[in-house]
């Protein structure tokens, strides 16, 4: 389940919210002007509750009942993914799982209520009377047949009885009526059976799955072997808890979008691991000894999974280039905690600097990363989010070394997310990354998982401050010379001004470095107006951000620092005021010219 989101809307709810957080492990969201002590603050209430819920983030408010309604009941669409939404009392005295019962909302009450000492409104029919919600299986369980559930509860409820076949602790913990003659079963198996409206089917995610193959094989040709096996021997795939192999396979392509199309984690052991497992292999290979260092990989891997109470259900079948077995553990299981995964590197854009303006993948990102690496004040405008991932800074200066590290920790195995301030493939550390694993083709590098996570630009942030100042053709220019030949960045100077392009100057000016901000304004005032609106945007989305518009004539050095995005408007860029006194600033389009036409 995601990180749950503490909605706290007055001081005097402070309290029991900061409770709530602590004893799950949450993440406190306040209202800006009233609560202080908010990890991310919000303005707007009912946008920010619609949000969350659009994201699937369980949503847990210290305020009345209704405010939670009125934000999430547009959003309302499938009762099977909507996240649990639950009002607590400011005093604590009672809590309400609105919805998402079965997704956890009603178990989340009871664990809020013992803590706080009030009482759960739990309404779900199931869970009053059999303390369970057949239609919502906790993880590692999967019903094969949830059509069918609602008519199985409405049975029940009505009196029927029913029987077991097969065991699992959720069903121990429940009051569900049985009986030997039942007329009602569910059943908890690994093979495929077909459900009905009176035969619920559950599959524990009890199957380790081992596999192997030659180097370059065909995804699709172990796909293949796969899913005929299964079928086979009559055999869920969502029983499926892993994908399990050798190490050297750890960038396989065949191996790794096996796990993404049974939907499973994807886990590697090391030859000696493997080893262990000779005695119970029934098809050893000392040919595959000589090559690799353990006597089987589909069938070792597999067994190095289930332990000595788990059995080999299917022994190696073979493709002409990939091998599989499927051994068996007496309870479902957690594929993380077996060997190691493929390395995962996310490259993160937090935006400009408040959390309003982070997205929601970049949190979502930062929290399920197990490391953070990156430059030390943007770890810090995460700190929000930082719960017992390992921290890595370094200096400015050092992103070459920042992104070696990144990589390297990856290659371990580690979800890894490198961070950037405002958009990560803007001037930032996006394009070092794909560099530095072209030229260096560092192997161990060749099995990670890269993902770009895209952040609000400082650009973007500004122009959206001002009004529109990039509502026409625009591009970005970067002043610093320290990567850039200075007579590079004058000839693209040069460039923009003759296209009358709208210029955000990125890094315009540094201790040493102000003459190329001169320049600049110098080659401008030969191809706009002395008048031209500029935009200074200095610390954009912090507590000390300033905004402010000179005309072109007026640039000039002392005015900018390095935290400072400079916006210089094209011929046709306008300055107008406000009712504020701050000014707009838009560049138009055409549209007047057309409706005079």
């Amino acid at each position: 389940m995601p990180k749950p989101a503490v909605i706290c809307l007055t001081a005097g709810a402070v309290p029991v919210a900061q409770r709530v957080v602590t004893l799950l492990d949450g993440t406190l969201h306040g209202k800006a002007d009233r609560v202080l002590e908010a990890e991310v603050p919000f303005t707007e209430t009912v946008a920010h509750l619609a949000e969350l819920f659009r994201e699937g983030t369980p949503i847990i408010g210290v305020c009345a009942a209704g405010i939670l309604i009125r934000a999430v009941a547009p959003e309302l669409k499938d009762k099977r993914t909507e996240p649990p939404v639950l009002a607590v009392a400011e005093n604590g005295s009672s809590v309400v799982p609105l919805l998402g019962g079965h997704h956890q909302a009603n178990a989340l009450a009871q664990q809020i209520t013992q803590a706080l000492g009030g009482a759960p409104a739990v309404t779900t029919s199931g869970d009053v009377r059999f303390g369970i919600a057949l239609d919502e299986p906790p993880d590692g369980l999967t019903l094969a047949n949830p059509e069918h559930a609602k008519t199985f509860m409405a049975e029940l409820l009505n009196g029927a009885t029913l029987t077991m076949e097969g065991r699992h602790p959720w069903f121990r913990e429940s009051r569900l009526p049985r009986h030997p003659h039942g007329r009602l079963r569910i059943s908890v198996s690994e093979r495929c059976w077909s459900g009905s409206t009176s035969h619920l089917v559950y599959h524990p995610r009890t199957l380790a799955l081992g596999v192997g193959c030659e180097r370059g094989c065909d995804p699709d040709e172990l796909w293949t072997l796969v899913d005929e096996t299964l079928r086979w021997y009559h055999l869920a795939p969502e029983s499926v808890a892993g994908v399990f192999s050798l190490e050297v396979k750890c960038d396989e392509q065949a191996v790794l979008s096996l796990g993404l199309r049974l939907n499973c984690p994807v886990r590697f052991f090391d030859a000696a691991t493997l080893e262990e497992q000779k005695a119970r292999l029934l098809t050893p290979s000392q040919v595959v000894f000589r090559e690799v260092g353990c006597h089987g990989v589909a069938e070792g891997a597999a067994l190095a999974v289930v332990g000595a109470l788990g059995m080999l259900w299917v022994s190696k079948v073979r493709s002409e280039r990939a091998t599989c077995a499927i051994a068996a553990a007496p309870e479902p299981f957690e594929a993380e905690a077996f060997g190691v995964g493929p390395g995962q590197l996310f490259i993160v854009g937090l935006g400009p600097g408040t959390a309003e303006w982070r997205t929601p993948e970049a949190r979502k990102v930062l929290e399920a990363a197990s490391d953070w690496v990156g430059y030390g004040l943007y770890l810090d405008l995460a700190a929000d989010l930082q719960r017992d991932q390992k921290q890595h800074r370094f200096a400015l200066g050092e992103e070459t070394e920042r992104v070696r590290y990144a990589l390297n920790l990856a290659a371990e195995g580690r979800t890894v997310a490198l961070i950037s301030s405002g958009d990560p493939g803007i001037y930032a550390m996006a394009t070092l990354v794909f560099e530095l694993l072209e030229r260096e083709t560092q192997p161990e590098w060749a099995q990670v998982v890269v993902s770009v996570v895209p952040g609000i630009s400082a650009m973007q942030a500004a122009a959206a401050r001002i009004g529109a100042p990039l509502g026409h053709d625009f591009c970005t220019i970067s002043l610093s010379d320290l990567l850039t030949p200075t007579s590079v960045i004058e000839q693209r100077l040069h460039a923009a001004a003759q296209g009358d392009f709208v210029i955000a100057l990125y890094n315009p000016v540094s201790r040493k470095r102000v003459a190329l901000l001169v320049t600049a304004r110098d080659i401008l005032r030969h191809h706009r107006p002395p008048e031209t609106p500029v935009v200074l945007a200095r610390n954009l989305g912090r507590p000390d951000e300033t905004l402010r518009v000179i005309s072109l004539e007026e640039l000039r050095p002392e005015l900018i620092d390095m935290l400072t995005v400079v916006l210089i408007g094209s011929s046709q860029t306008r300055h107008l005021p406000s009712p504020d006194g701050a000014g707009w600033v838009y560049t138009p389009r055409g549209y007047a010219s057309k409706s005079a036409s």
